[in-house]
C-alpha cells in the first residue's frame, strides 16, 4: 500500500466512524476503499470488521449521555447482539457471498420505511409505555440484526434505528445511542472471532481503526445536535444510497 493509498483508507475510516456514530453504514465507506487499493472482497471484509470496531465504541461512549437510564435496556438486548454477530461471522467465513445479496437490499429498504414512517406506526403498534421492555418482536429483531452486522455490517444501523425507534422508544437521540452499543458488541464480537481464525490485513485494519476511532468521537459530538426530523431524514437518505451502492 502506498502513502497516498494508506491516507485514503485512513480519511475513509474517518468518514465512516463518524456517519457510524450518526447513523450508521460506514462500512459503504470502507470497504469500498480497501477494494479500491487492491484488497481481496473477504479479507477486506474481515479487515473491515476489525478495523471499524474501535470507531463504533468510540461513537457509544460519545453518546454516553443518551444511555442514561436505559441500562436494563442493554441487559436485555446485548445479548441478542453478541449471540448475532457471532452466527453472521461464522457465517461470512462459511457461505458464498451470493447468499445475502437479493436480502440485504430489501432489508435496508424496510429499515428506511419504517424509520419514516415511524411517527405513524407508533400509533398502530402497541408497545408498553410505563416500562422499559418494549414490543416483544424487539429482541428476536435485535438478533437477526446482529447476524447481518456480523456477516456484512453495511446499513445495520439503519435497521436497528427503525427496531428501537418503532418497538421501544421514539426518542431517535436516545435510541441511536443504544444503537451505537449494540453495534459495538456486534462489530466486536465478530473482529474477535475474526482475528483468531480468519486472515486480517493488519495495516488496512489499523488505519481504519485509527480513522474510525476520530470520527466515532466527532459523530457522537455533533450528531446528537441534529432534531428529530433531521436525524430520521438523514438515517432515510444513508439508506437509500446503501440500497444503489449495493445493488448498482
Amino acid at each position: 500500500m502506498t502513502w497516498f493509498e494508506a491516507l485514503f483508507v485512513l480519511v475513509a475510516g474517518v468518514g465512516a466512524g463518524t456517519i457510524n456514530a450518526v447513523v450508521g453504514s460506514g462500512t459503504l465507506l470502507t470497504f469500498p476503499a480497501l477494494l479500491a487499493v487492491g484488497i481481496p472482497p473477504v479479507l477486506a471484509n474481515v479487515s473491515n470488521s476489525v478495523g471499524l470496531a474501535p470507531g463504533t465504541a468510540a461513537g457509544a461512549i460519545g453518546y454516553r449521555r443518551e444511555l442514561e437510564g436505559q441500562r436494563g435496556r442493554m441487559i436485555r438486548l446485548i445479548p441478542a447482539s453478541l449471540i448475532g454477530g457471532v452466527v453472521g461471522a461464522v457465517l461470512l467465513l462459511t457461505l458464498p457471498d451470493s447468499a445475502f445479496h437479493a436480502v440485504v437490499p430489501v432489508l435496508i429498504l424496510l429499515g428506511c420505511l419504517l424509520v419514516a414512517l415511524q411517527p405513524w406506526l407508533k400509533n398502530w403498534i402497541s408497545v408498553p409505555s410505563h416500562t422499559h421492555r418494549g414490543a416483544w418482536w424487539v429482541i428476536p429483531a435485535v438478533f437477526a440484526t446482529g447476524i447481518y452486522g456480523g456477516y456484512f455490517g453495511a446499513a445495520q444501523g439503519v435497521l436497528l434505528m427503525a427496531i428501537l425507534g418503532l418497538g421501544l422508544d421514539p426518542d431517535l437521540q436516545r435510541m441511536n445511542g443504544l444503537k451505537n452499543v449494540l453495534a459495538t458488541f456486534v462489530n466486536t464480537v465478530a473482529a474477535v472471532l475474526f482475528i483468531i481464525v480468519a486472515d486480517v490485513d493488519w495495516l488496512a485494519a489499523g488505519l481504519i481503526a485509527v480513522g474510525s476511532t476520530v470520527g466515532g468521537f466527532l459523530g457522537a459530538r455533533y450528531g446528537r445536535r441534529l432534531p428529530p426530523v433531521a436525524l430520521r431524514a438523514l438515517i432515510v437518505c444513508i439508506g437509500v444510497v446503501a440500497i444503489v451502492t449495493m445493488v448498482f
